[in-house]
């Protein structure tokens, strides 16, 4: 099975509006992934769904260290954030007319 994607330039939003400059004057990039092996659950209509999302044993996905961040991590996160990040789609209030877009109410670490 192969899994394949494109990273698109999305310099004119997600960069300040272009202020900020991405160089791909390297690409097309290339990631390989070892060992890797996907996990699929088959659809079975809506039980299927809540079956899938308890928190069983089975459902490793959804035990506490796939879900949420420990304080370290999180430490990490917000550091990397606070001197990496140059837009924050969430917060684009602007763009989306003072809403946020649907997603963005979704948990987020």
């Amino acid at each position: 099975m192969g899994l394949r994607s494109s990273i698109c330039n999305a310099g004119s939003w997600a960069a300040r509006g272009g202020l900020d400059k991405i160089d791909l004057c390297n690409a097309p990039f290339a990631a390989r992934l070892r060992h890797f092996r996907g996990r699929a659950c088959k659809y079975m209509g809506p039980h299927s769904i809540r079956q899938r999302g308890a928190r069983t044993p089975a459902n490793w996905w959804s035990s506490v260290a796939c879900t949420q961040l420990s304080n370290d991590k999180l430490t990490k996160l917000n550091w990397a954030r606070n001197n990496y990040m140059i837009y924050d789609y969430y917060n684009d209030f602007k763009k989306y007319n003072g809403l946020m877009p649907g997603e963005c109410s979704k948990p987020q670490h």
